[in-house]
């Protein structure tokens, strides 16, 4: 008899547990969810940005033309520096560098269904190692 009860009894706290653990994981899942479409990050102001990043902004938002071919290009947030959106969401854009013989590191990268009206922009000054969400 026992026996019985030791069975029971490790039965009711597994039981315990597994209920407890299932009543937290959904918040947990939600939450993760949730923190994968917010951008925490710094800021920086429309104004504060240098004369080309203004002017790269405009662009997008009047359609170019784009001084680069890759302008307009999807991004694909591997690194996932930033929210996760489904493949297509962002497009990367050249932020011109002076002085520079290529592209340079400095890009503006939105995201949203209409090109010339993103829902949200990000700046990076090197290359994708860190961003900064446009602000008005």
């Amino acid at each position: 008899m026992l026996n019985a009860w030791a069975f029971l009894a490790r039965q009711s706290v597994k039981a315990g547990v597994a209920a407890a653990v299932m009543a937290v994981v959904p918040h947990v899942a939600q939450a993760r969810d949730s923190r994968s479409a917010v951008f925490d990050g710094p800021e920086v102001a429309l104004a504060d940005l240098p004369a080309q990043g203004r002017k790269t902004y405009a662009l997008i938002h009047s359609g170019g033309p784009f001084p680069y071919d890759k302008d307009g290009s999807v991004f694909a947030n591997r690194e996932r520096n930033l929210p996760r959106h489904q493949r297509g969401y962002y497009r990367e854009y050249t932020v011109k560098t002076p002085g520079s013989r290529d592209r340079g590191a400095r890009r503006i990268i939105c995201g949203g269904q209409v090109v010339t009206m993103p829902d949200t922009c990000y700046y990076t000054q090197d290359h994708y190692s860190s961003f900064r969400r446009i602000v008005n």
